[in-house]
């Protein structure tokens, strides 16, 4: 695929005069426009933050400031669809579009007079050739009156079967060309996947360009990690950009002897780290964390009796006693904490907790504060999708974007406590799901509705808590159920959107296997559905594995979903 090289288009950009972001609402692409804006303050570019949440706002955005702009930054958003079909802009704008959804449409590949992909140059995008996909049309009219007048009959009669018969093959590789169009573009199309993280992409750039500063590496840090986070991609493509970003952190973090140096390093430290898999535990309790972790809740069965059990038992086998455990974790004893992950990690291995540690950076500011890049995200994440303010969603946006600065520790703070309630919540909702075994089998995926009135509903309809809730409970019914055709299957999830409108938010979620390649089929699949029943369905959001739906329609659509997938 031939992508302009990046550098190239960076310098452009920071050329341009006013230039128009539109940020999609996930902390990836918050990540990824931080760093942006520091190099558009480094380099005076005017610009203007929009946030957009899915499609609609997205045009509506771009309908608002057309006339103003005419360069136009999307991120995490836009490259899964034909742009220009869209949005319909004039001739002389220019799109430049960083976003980790896979598939890229084909007609943004290959347009490149207006659309700009920043891409990493060895991510493999497997994009068909452009032969197998555009051809020009040829002028089939050949006109047979053009002949002269003088040549016999029976010559005139034989040029013009011969034209018929070339025509016909004409005709016929024609119709053969466009089956296998067909065919090529549904291989490429049918799965939905995420590439590098976008906040990894921009900070490429910033490296390229001798611009990179430590803030902009603990962003990219961040978006990486809340990919891992939101379960987008493999281990294997989490590991290996963790070893591309821990070359960059020994660049920046190393300490000299110069005792200067170490001092005015200490203002903001990046580390490399082998932690625990515990969500918020250096923030809360471990007993807490346990608890409200999805690894361990799930191996160990924390919603039953037996599972309750299981939990004192590990403990016990710690050695940990639980008045340490059950207080914060900043007043556990300083000589348990020393050793605390290698306890840890050594009871986890007994109870089958094989992956309790996993590969990750942590940020110090000064001397007093350690965050752990997971910590980062979910607070970020609760922030975004904060549901106890009433209040317009980009208040929310711009909350979450100021708490990626280290000058506003207060607003983190408050994102750390929200995200503990809601990863609560999202334990409580898995516990009550299985418990009343919610979860059933529909053939080809397993389903799960949750009720107008269930406790923390209003969180669910919001995408990104929906689809943490989805992945978590599938984690936990995987490890809970004895059928084993039932641990292989996907998960159709459905909450309350709109009670007003009688609408439900869905999210389709991939099977929770160990090979797991991330690769959602689910988006493809609620196009088909939706359009062989005539169900009421808005397909709104940058992630197609998220739709709306009219809650009449649900039965319908889905019988359509399982014979399609039968």
């Amino acid at each position: 695929v031939r992508i302009v090289t990046c550098t190239n288009i960076l310098k452009l950009l920071l050329f341009l005069q006013r230039v128009l972001l539109l940020v999609a609402s996930d902390v990836d692409a918050l990540c990824a426009c931080k760093i942006l804006q520091a190099l558009f303050q480094c380099d005076h570019v005017q610009y203007t933050l929009v946030p957009v949440s899915g499609w609609q706002e997205l045009e509506t955005a771009f309908l608002e400031h057309k006339d103003q702009f005419k360069y136009f930054v999307l991120i995490n958003c836009g490259a899964n669809v034909d742009l220009l079909e869209i949005l319909q802009p004039e001739e002389d704008v220019l799109f430049f579009v960083c976003d980790s959804h896979r598939p890229i449409n084909v007609v943004n590949v290959y347009n490149e007079t207006q659309i700009k992909l920043l891409v990493k140059q060895d991510d493999d995008l497997d994009v068909p050739a452009y032969d197998d996909i555009f051809r020009d049309e040829e002028d089939e009219d050949d006109d047979s009156e053009n002949e002269s007048d003088g040549s016999e009959p029976s010559e005139k009669r034989r040029r013009f079967e011969e034209d018929v018969i070339e025509r016909t093959m004409r005709r016929r590789q024609k119709r053969e060309w466009e089956a296998r169009r067909r065919e090529i573009l549904f291989d490429y199309e049918q799965y939905e996947y995420h590439g590098t993280s976008s906040a990894m992409v921009m900070f490429d750039l910033a490296w390229i360009m001798s611009k990179d500063l430590n803030d902009m590496l603990w962003w990219a840090i961040v978006g990486l990690t809340d990919q891992w986070v939101q379960d987008k991609i493999t281990q294997m493509k989490y590991v290996t950009d963790i070893g591309i970003l821990q070359r960059h952190v020994s660049r920046h973090n190393h300490r000299n002897e110069d005792e200067e140096n170490s001092l005015s390093i200490d203002c903001m430290r990046i580390a490399f780290e082998y932690d625990l898999r515990l969500a918020l535990y250096q923030h809360w309790s471990l007993y807490e964390s346990l608890c409200n972790t999805s690894y361990t809740s799930a191996c160990l069965k924390l919603w039953s009796v037996q599972g309750q059990k299981r939990l004192q038992e590990f403990l016990a086998d710690m050695g940990l006693p639980l008045k340490q455990v059950k207080q914060k974790f900043n007043s556990m004893d300083i000589s348990l904490k020393e050793n605390l992950r290698e306890m840890i990690e050594e009871s986890a291995n007994k109870f089958g907790m094989k992956d309790l540690r996993v590969q990750t950076f942590s940020i110090h500011f000064g001397f007093k504060n350690k965050f752990l890049a997971s910590d980062i995200v979910y607070a970020t994440t609760s922030l975004m999708e904060n549901i106890e303010k009433e209040g317009p969603e980009t208040d929310n946006f711009i909350k979450a974007l100021d708490s990626l600065s280290r000058s506003n520790l207060d607003k983190l703070h408050q994102g750390l406590d929200l995200a503990k309630k809601q990863l609560r919540a999202i334990q409580q909702t898995v516990a009550s799901c299985i418990c009343t075994n919610l979860v059933i089998s529909q053939g080809p995926f397993l389903y799960c509705s949750l009720m107008e009135g269930t406790p923390d509903v209003k969180l669910f309809s919001k995408p990104v808590s929906l689809c943490l809730l989805s992945k978590y409970l599938l984690k936990s019914f995987v490890c809970s159920t004895k059928n084993k055709r039932c641990k292989l299957l996907p998960l159709v999830m459905a909450a309350p959107m709109d009670v007003e409108q009688g609408t439900v938010i869905m999210v389709g979620i991939p099977p929770e296997t160990e090979s797991s390649d991330k690769k959602n089929f689910f988006g493809r699949a609620f196009e088909k559905a939706a359009e062989s029943t005539n169900s009421r369905t808005l397909h709104n959001h940058f992630d197609m594995s998220i739709i709306e739906l009219k809650t009449e329609d649900r039965s319908k659509f889905l019988d359509a979903l399982i014979s399609l997938l039968s």
